[in-house]
């Protein structure tokens, strides 16, 4: 289930779940049919994958009970879903095509999950593949170039409404991964100034002295506002960081325009900011334009990502396929076994009554009727295995019918 900047403003996706990854887990596994999840929550997206004999009616009973409107939903079953993943971990859904910061974000998510608990084979299978198939684009491709993250796509955003960034003082708010990839993009530029601030003021020492900028403790972060041409937002802040009354102070005497632009989720800045003359406040939802330029840029990498995409997920699906083959002839051997087991057993006692057996005699019966069910089963079991492969499920369900499994096999 997904919740993206595709049909929803940022507002909605920041009000589509509340609560951090662990607790939104939490919840979704709670439910009596969900056997694995994984959440994907980022400033643009929030994305649910479950395991379920029930997937889709789950997802829609999950989106109802959070009350997130179905205009901005979109369910997907198991195909669709493999596809989108792959598609995501190459950058072809995001805001900024081919940005490299989704792929980062992947991997520790779904490193959550797993630790927590909440994957199995099912989803361990498609997100080592979907990280895998990110690595494999970004190296084969220049989907990558250019704006690379929503940072970087911040600061082309800046230098688009201002013409140029060069000789610009910049402070910069949160010393994060996000921050640390603005901050280097500014710093390419030829900016004038750059500070940076932070809750934690050692992490904001550490970034600005990497890049030759200047850090500002977080308390002073109001002050030095007056002395910026442009702010760049990006905390993890569960609430606004800046009020209207903190700018309407900070622009008090200032002749020269102050440019705003926050991409944290939730917001940073409230929106009543917007109302403060001399001020310009920009949100994620201004980067689309941004992203629209860079689909221009890339359309001719688009195509060969896709192509890599195709290839990967008919492996990906095969395995999944031969899974499924895996899993009927594992119960008809187990059954074989039974029946061997008994059999091997009947006839050493019937030998037994005759004379002792030794561990030779017993052995060599063993390794015979072991020898017999594996060449028995040897051609039925390339059959199914190609058989799962192609999609053939009708074969699969006749092989249970026929072996009295009683196995339901999916399409």
């Amino acid at each position: 289930m997904l919740v993206t900047h595709k049909k929803a403003s940022i507002s909605e996706i920041e009000n589509a779940w509340h609560g951090d990854v662990e607790a939104l887990l939490k919840w979704v596994s709670s439910h009596d049919t969900v056997e694995e999840c994984v959440v994907l929550k980022t400033c643009n997206r929030v994305e649910i994958y479950v395991v379920s004999p029930r997937g889709e009616k789950v997802l829609f009973e999950i989106a109802k009970k959070a009350r997130v409107s179905s205009r901005i939903i979109d369910i997907h079953d198991h195909d669709e879903s493999l596809l989108h993943l792959l598609r995501l971990a190459s950058g072809l859904e995001s805001m900024i095509i081919g940005e490299d910061q989704i792929l980062g974000q992947m991997k520790e998510l779904y490193r959550i999950a797993k630790n927590l608990g909440y994957t199995g084979w099912v989803l361990d299978t498609a997100f080592k593949k979907a990280i895998q198939v990110g690595k494999r684009v970004r190296k084969e491709t220049a989907i990558n170039e250019r704006s690379v993250s929503v940072g970087s796509a911040a600061v082309d955003l800046a230098e688009h409404i201002l013409g140029s960034l060069e000789g610009k003082s910049v402070l910069v708010i949160g010393a994060g991964e996000t921050g640390e990839l603005i901050s280097k993009a500014l710093v390419s530029k030829n900016i004038g100034t750059l500070y940076v601030t932070n809750r934690t003021f050692g992490t904001a020492l550490s970034l600005a002295a990497s890049l030759g900028g200047t850090a500002v403790p977080y308390e002073e972060m109001k002050r030095k506002i007056r002395e910026a041409d442009v702010v760049i937002s990006a905390t993890s802040a569960p609430h606004y960081i800046l009020l209207k009354e903190d700018i309407e102070r900070a622009m008090e005497g200032r002749k020269n325009k102050l440019l705003i632009i926050d991409i944290a989720n939730p917001r940073d800045v409230d929106e009543a900011v917007r109302e403060i003359e001399g001020v310009e406040l920009h949100n994620i939802d201004s980067l689309k334009q941004i992203s629209d330029e860079n689909m221009r840029l890339r359309m001719k990498e688009i195509e060969k990502v896709e192509a890599i995409i195709e290839e990967e997920l008919e492996l990906l699906r095969a395995k999944y396929k031969r899974k499924e083959a895996e899993e009927l002839l594992a119960r008809i051997y187990s059954e074989a076994e039974k029946i061997k087991e008994q059999e091997v057993r009947r006839a050493m006692n019937k030998l037994s009554a005759y004379h002792t057996l030794g561990e030779i005699e017993q052995k060599v019966l063993m390794d015979m009727s072991h020898s017999i069910v594996n060449k028995i089963f040897a051609e039925p079991t390339k059959a199914l295995k190609a058989a799962a492969e192609r999609g053939d499920t009708e074969m699969l369900r006749y092989a249970a019918d026929l072996f009295r499994l009683n196995q339901e096999v999916s399409d």
